[in-house]
């Protein structure tokens, strides 16, 4: 049968639409048509059949009446064999990753947001062809290009799987794997230094590249894709990334670039380095190691699956690590960027309310739908399985000074993409009991026991130990007011507005809320929240605080906790934020132990 085409062409910059022409040669004598309600790689639903419009079908000639079926399916009566013709437009004012944007200097979009499925014919190859664009404006994308400057997409799935960016921006390529991988960047300013980019971008595909495909994998075949994309679009403010079989779509702001003339690394910078790492990653993890009830996705609702811990959380441990070992951060800034997440997790009381898999499950409805109660009923997957990840790798990895064969996770992740990886020899993606199982070959099944308890259950990992015996040592850090209190501030108010308060905290125990702004304190204006303390005596602790309240003034009494210090059972248990450093004086084994992770 003749393709599928699309033909996709500016409608009206200034006024944010596309026009889409969809040909479908050959059209079922009642034909469906769809716009999926989600992206894959973000769990939610976003209806994007909600900026479709003016959608008009017809054969030859004659114009069709298109009955709607639900929120984004139509069908349409056919006769004949004539080509079925369908015209519509799409809103396209979404400056994220997910969905689609067009104004006068940029355009970029995703299939998902544009076109629409056709039913019973996904699986031939589909056609998109562009419409005139402005003057001196470029295109992008990974999808193979035709000899006619048409792309060619295999299937529906793939057509999704390949985002477009148009309009002027910075390009450079490099070799990674003996595959060319470009590096487009919107949105930069004169002083970004791309080639610095460029450059750290090429040693970490490299180093991931080493990791699948490398030596230690037992199988040198060649990395999963023939050209690499990565879409960079900087901003004021935003950040982002969604994975893609051979690309991948990055939202950051533009001042965590690299700029010229400058050698240091910022913390937006590194930021930004492991968000380039962490949506290379998945395409290995999650775009070809997918779950099994995700080899085949369905486009019309939610897809389920209590294994984001494993694909989102894994991701999130290897990105900063892939860092270190790329030589893009030394040990101690790692441990810094560590330190962090750990912090982050502790913080969080929903972590004794929310197990890893639910998390998981609850995507659609939870992560992706944050509100001021959050914090206390719900995990992230993606830090706590980054810990999870970080457990997992160093119980294995300690083995050896257990009188056990020493092995890691990335044995773990190399094994599983051996046997599991679909277009690899298998298609059926993998279950929670196909990691388990690998885990019980590598580690012995009380671990894997273990791996499934800490997924499902909501106990505080055992990583003091496990740092200790790694020659890294946990210390409190300092803690600010509102981290004692058990508050988070909106930083982009103009006062100091309550976002969110901790559960069993003391900010909740003197009945702050969400939404409150806190005005003085002991009878002082406030400015700056961990001013407070200035209002103490020596050897005082209640704060008497002033908050206004749906337009009322409420005085609250709230005691100033002390600043607790980190150790054993009460890490988990604090809010103080933590900090991992290099042990002064650490064992010879435990040095080993430690070059041996961090180095790969």
């Amino acid at each position: 049968m003749a393709d599928i085409r699309y033909r996709v062409e500016i409608d009206s910059a200034h006024d944010h639409h596309f026009q889409l022409t969809l040909t479908i040669a050959a059209p079922a004598a009642e034909q469906h048509i769809s716009l999926p309600a989600w992206i894959p790689g973000s769990y939610l639903l976003r209806e994007f059949a909600r900026h479709l419009s003016g959608l008009s079908a017809s054969q030859g000639s004659r114009q069709l009446e298109l009955e709607q079926l639900d929120k984004a399916t139509w069908r349409v009566a056919c006769s004949g064999r004539s080509a079925l013709v369908l015209r519509y437009r799409v809103y396209a004012f979404d400056p994220s990753v997910r969905a689609a944007f067009l104004d006068a200097q940029r355009g970029f979009f995703n299939g998902s947001s544009l076109c629409l499925r056709v039913h019973g014919r996904e699986d031939q190859p589909h056609v998109l062809e562009l419409g005139r664009l402005p003057e001196g404006w470029q295109v992008a994308t990974a999808m193979p290009k035709q000899a006619d400057g048409s792309y060619r997409a295999a299937d529906y799935d793939e057509l999704l799987d390949h985002p477009f960016e148009l309009g002027h921006f910075w390009q450079g390529q490099f070799l990674a794997g003996g595959v060319e991988h470009q590096l487009v960047v919107s949105g930069a300013m004169p002083s970004f230094d791309g080639e610095r980019l460029l450059a750290d971008t090429q040693r970490i595909c490299e180093a991931q590249i080493q990791f699948w495909h490398g030596a230690a994998a037992k199988r040198r075949g060649p990395v999963p894709f023939q050209r690499y994309v990565f879409f960079l679009n900087t901003v004021d403010e935003g950040y982002g990334g969604l994975e893609h079989r051979a690309s991948t779509a990055l939202l950051s702001p533009r001042r965590d670039l690299p700029r010229q003339g400058q050698s240091e690394s910022s913390d937006g910078y590194v930021r930004l380095l492991g968000l380039i790492s962490h949506e290379y990653f998945h395409t290995w993890n999650v775009k070809r190691l997918k779950p099994s009830n995700y080899v085949r996705l369905d486009y019309a609702q939610e897809n389920y699956t209590e294994l984001l811990w494993f694909f989102e959380g894994f991701t999130s441990y290897y990105d900063e690590l892939i860092l270190v070992r790329a030589g893009l951060i030394d040990e101690a800034r790692y441990l810094k960027l560590l330190s962090s997440t750990l912090s982050g997790v502790l913080a969080t009381p929903g972590r004794k309310v929310q197990s890893l898999a639910e998390a998981s499950f609850d995507a659609w409805i939870k992560y992706y739908r944050q509100d001021e109660n959050s914090p206390n009923s719900s995990i992230s997957y993606y830090g706590k399985g980054a810990l999870l990840a970080l457990a997992l790798d160093l119980s294995l990895r300690l083995r050896h000074a257990d009188g056990e064969a020493a092995t890691s996770l990335d044995e773990l992740m190399r094994g599983l993409w051996l046997r599991h990886a679909v277009g690899e020899g298998a298609s059926g993606g993998i279950s929670e009991a196909d990691i388990l199982g690998l885990l019980a070959e590598l580690g012995g099944p009380a671990l894997a026991q273990q791996l499934g308890e800490w997924v499902h259950g909501t106990e505080d990992l055992p990583l003091p130990p496990l740092f200790e015996r790694m020659g890294v040592q946990l210390r409190a850090d300092k803690a600010s007011l509102a981290q004692r209190l058990g508050l988070r501030l909106n930083d982009s108010a103009g006062g100091l507005l309550i976002k969110q308060v901790l559960a069993g905290s003391p900010a909740a125990v003197a009945g702050l809320c969400a939404g409150d702004e806190v005005l003085a304190c002991n009878g002082w204006r406030l400015r700056r929240l961990d001013e407070a303390v200035l209002t103490l005596a020596p050897g005082e602790f209640q704060l008497r605080l002033l908050v206004a309240r749906d337009q009322r003034i409420v005085e609250l009494q709230a005691e100033l906790p002390a600043t607790s210090a980190p150790g054993g059972a009460a890490v988990g248990a604090s809010s103080t934020p933590v900090q991992l450093c290099l042990a002064d004086k650490a064992p010879a084994r435990a040095l080993s132990l430690r070059r041996a992770w961090l180095a790969g």
